[in-house]
């Protein structure tokens, strides 16, 4: 099962009571939270969770596949995710 924005919402509103429009204000202004970090450059660490880290692809050598040919792909930035220890135990069953 993949996780939407609206079942972390509708989690939100049964365990915390709060309305359904408050819980999805509350998703949104935390992700837009994190996007703004992260295209700023800057981590995200959420303690007992993980970490969003930005790091930067250099410059390399592809080719097309359909034609053979080579190209330069150009560098880029791309975002990467490192769970805690906490996290992992959790998903391992150790905890």
């Amino acid at each position: 099962m993949t996780l939407t924005k609206a079942h972390i919402a509708k989690t939100i509103h049964d365990r915390l009571h709060f309305t359904n429009d408050r819980s999805t204000q509350l998703v949104d202004s935390l992700l837009a939270i994190l996007k703004k970090t992260l295209e700023n450059g800057e981590d995200m660490l959420i303690t007992g969770f993980g970490k969003f880290c930005m790091k930067g692809r250099r410059k390399r050598r592809g080719r097309n596949p359909q034609t053979r040919e080579d190209l330069m792909l150009d560098g880029r930035r791309v975002v990467t995710f490192r769970c805690s220890g906490v996290l992992r135990d959790k998903v391992n069953g150790k905890r």
